[in-house]
């Protein structure tokens, strides 16, 4: 009896965990296809496979659901930066971070999407993350490409710009996929075609930056 009561949290809290993911892959997925205003609780709850009172007892309300997944994908997204250090070649950094944002579009297509049409929107739910964590993030990284700059290791470039242009050619890959798959045929989940789009925006990128 001792044994099982002390597992019994542990389960709960597994339990737990995997029903509040199950309804952020849920929200995720109807988020991303009919936006916020678009969708209602019953079908995440319903696509979720838990009641719509269960779901609100997590999740108080579709704002606060829509934030949450919002949360989720900026953790995705920003994970590939969280990894970009000072340590490393700039040229080699810099081409893993191409990388790993290619995979990142290739891997979670609908969170790129829905991430994209929230700042359309002008990132009403999402101001407060921008402004704090993200902003103090892209501040630190571009720290770091700046000090390259005046060590003498890149072309002289404005880091802001450079991290910009590095979301638009890896993210257009997966919130134009439509776009891309009706223009060539195909899309990331092909090896080889993923390994070419890695290759030609790493090549354009690191083109504009080494030094001369």
């Amino acid at each position: 009896m001792t044994q099982g009561a002390v597992q019994t949290p542990g389960k709960r809290s597994r339990a737990v965990s995997a029903k509040k993911q199950a309804i952020l892959k849920a929200a995720l997925e109807t988020f991303s296809q009919f936006g916020i205003h678009g969708t209602r609780l019953e079908q995440v709850a319903e696509l979720s496979g838990v009641s719509k009172t269960n779901l609100l007892y997590y999740y108080p309300s579709k704002e606060a659901l829509y934030v949450a997944v919002l949360q989720q994908i900026l953790d995705i997204w920003l994970a590939p930066l969280k990894a970009f250090r000072e340590e490393l070649a700039p040229l080699v950094a810099i081409k893993e971070y191409i990388r790993l944002k290619l995979e990142v579009s290739r891997d979670f297509p609908q969170a790129s999407k829905l991430f994209c049409m929230e700042m359309l929107q002008g990132a009403p739910l999402l101001q407060a993350e921008l402004t704090g964590d993200l902003k103090q993030l892209i501040d630190d990284k571009s720290a770091i490409i700046a000090g390259w700059v005046a060590s003498g290791k890149l072309a002289p470039i404005d880091p802001q710009h450079l991290i910009f242009m590095i979301w638009a050619s890896t993210q257009h890959y997966a919130d134009f996929a439509s776009q891309v798959e009706a223009v060539t045929g195909k899309t990331l989940q092909d090896e080889a075609f993923f390994q070419s789009a890695v290759d030609n925006v790493q090549r354009l990128i690191i083109e504009g930056i080494r030094l001369r």
